[in-house]
C-alpha cells in the first residue's frame, strides 16, 4: 500500500517569486535573470518539509500558449525552484483559457494529478496561493487553502480558510493546525 502522505501545494509566481506589475496586471518574470525569491520563502519551505508536508508546486504558465514566452525558459525558472526549495516536482499548465483543459487553475488537475503521482492526502493538505483562482482549485480538489493577499488577489470571488500577507505567514498558520509528521 502506498504512503499517505500530507502536502502543501504552491503557486509559484506571487507565492514562491516576485511578479511583475504593468498596466494594473501581474506578470511572471520573463526571464531567469528577472527571478527573484520572496522574503522568506526558503526557510518557510524548509520548516513544511521538516514537518513532514510534501511541497508541490502547481503553477499556469499561459504566456506560453499565448507565444509570450517560451516554455524552455519557464522550465528553466521550475528548475531553479526544485534546487532551491525542497519541492518535490513542479505542476505547470502551458494552456490558455480558450483550451478548456482540466489542468488550468481554477480546475482542480495540476492537484489531483500531483496527488495520484505522490499518494497525497487531499484532506489533509493545503494550497497557498495568490489568486482566487488558486484558492477554488484547492477547495475542488479537497485542500484547505491559503490566499496571500495582494492588490490582484480577487478575494471577493473566494473564500479560503486563511488570508496572509506571504508564504512564511502562511507556513506558521499550516504548522499551528497541527503540522507535526503523522
Amino acid at each position: 500500500m502506498k504512503q499517505t502522505l500530507r502536502a502543501v501545494f504552491l503557486d509559484r509566481d506571487g507565492v514562491i517569486n516576485r511578479t511583475i506589475a504593468r498596466n494594473g496586471v501581474t506578470h511572471p518574470p520573463e526571464r531567469l535573470e528577472e527571478f527573484e525569491f520572496l522574503p522568506g520563502v526558503t526557510e518557510a519551505a524548509r520548516e513544511l518539509e521538516e514537518a513532514g508536508f510534501t511541497l508541490l508546486v502547481a503553477t499556469n504558465q499561459p504566456d506560453v500558449a499565448r507565444g509570450k514566452q517560451s516554455r524552455e525558459e519557464v522550465e528553466a525558472m521550475n528548475d531553479l525552484v526544485r534546487r532551491t526549495l525542497p519541492v518535490r516536482e513542479v505542476w505547470t499548465c502551458y494552456h490558455d483559457n480558450a483550451d478548456s483543459c482540466t489542468c488550468r487553475k481554477p480546475k482542480p488537475g495540476l492537484l489531483t494529478e500531483a496527488a495520484k503521482k505522490w499518494g497525497v492526502d487531499l484532506s489533509k493538505s493545503y494550497m497557498v496561493g495568490d489568486r482566487w483562482s488558486d484558492i477554488v482549485a484547492g477547495q475542488a480538489a479537497g485542500c484547505q487553502t491559503v490566499l496571500v493577499l495582494t492588490p490582484f488577489s480577487g478575494p471577493e470571488r473566494c473564500q479560503p480558510d486563511r488570508i496572509v500577507r506571504d508564504l512564511p505567514e502562511a507556513a506558521d498558520w499550516i504548522l499551528s493546525q497541527g503540522g507535526a509528521r503523522l
